[in-house]
């Protein structure tokens, strides 16, 4: 069983600053990306960053580029997002996305539950 522990997020002003983090655990081979999503009201969900685990490269939408970073730590399976002068459109449920290869060399994919991301004064 795979499980995808997401903590973090809360409110804070404009400009301001937040960090939240992504633990995966359980029976994995090996862990292909990690990353981040967001799903704000009546919107699709879209990707925000995610990294590569084995070399660390990454990928970030338009949109936050200069403002968050994306990073992990290998040793436990955990990846941080650190938003910087966020705004009020960044306001959102932001959720994580795990692809592994399971024990049996199978590529799936997991989600967290989500945790809510509200940017406003």
């Amino acid at each position: 069983q795979v499980q995808v522990v997401e903590s973090g997020g809360g409110l804070v002003q404009p400009g301001g600053s937040l960090s939240v983090s992504c633990s995966v655990s359980g029976t994995i081979f090996s862990i292909y990306v990690m990353g981040w999503y967001r799903q704000g009201s009546g919107a699709q969900r879209e990707l925000v960053a995610h990294i590569f685990m084995a070399h660390g490269g990454a990928d970030y939408a338009d949109s936050v580029k200069g403002r968050f970073t994306i990073s992990r730590d290998n040793a436990k399976n955990t990846v941080f997002l650190q938003m910087n002068n966020l705004k009020p459109d960044d306001t959102s449920v932001y959720y994580c996305k795990v692809d592994i290869l399971d024990e049996e060399r199978y590529p799936r994919e997991y989600w967290g539950n989500g945790t809510l991301v509200t940017v406003s004064s």
